[in-house]
């Protein structure tokens, strides 16, 4: 259903080291780098995160209601996920905890460049 999901940046190095570190993990990495945009996934047939600079070349905004949430598989998964975001250079948005009993658990980051990020796990 999702191809990728596109975010702005405004270092493009700094944005590829911190988004194929942090889901290399889940096996991910870096699958094609064009110059002004990356792609980090597992497989370009899967869902993947773009990484860009604005094509307008104009400075990136992260969109207020924006997020990409990530699965993480598992309630340590979440934990993990959200301290290498940390470590990494994110900053936390929610630390991860029980949101919804029983049903959902989360995390919330925002990136370097202040995109916001969840890490999540249903059940």
């Amino acid at each position: 259903m999702i191809g990728y999901v596109t975010l702005g940046v405004s270092d493009m190095e700094r944005a590829k080291a911190f988004y194929a570190e942090l889901l290399s993990d889940q096996g991910a990495r870096m699958l094609l780098d064009m110059g002004r945009i990356a792609f980090i996934g597992k497989r370009m047939s899967e869902p993947m995160i773009a990484v860009c600079v604005p094509f307008n070349e104009e400075p990136n905004h992260p969109g207020n209601g924006n997020m990409v949430a990530l699965p993480a598989g598992s309630k340590e998964g979440v934990d993990a996920m959200y301290k290498k975001a940390i470590e990494l250079g994110a900053t936390c948005d929610g630390e991860p905890g029980q949101r919804i009993p029983d049903q959902f658990y989360g995390a919330y980051v925002k990136d370097p460049d202040g995109n916001k990020l969840a890490f999540f796990v249903f059940g």
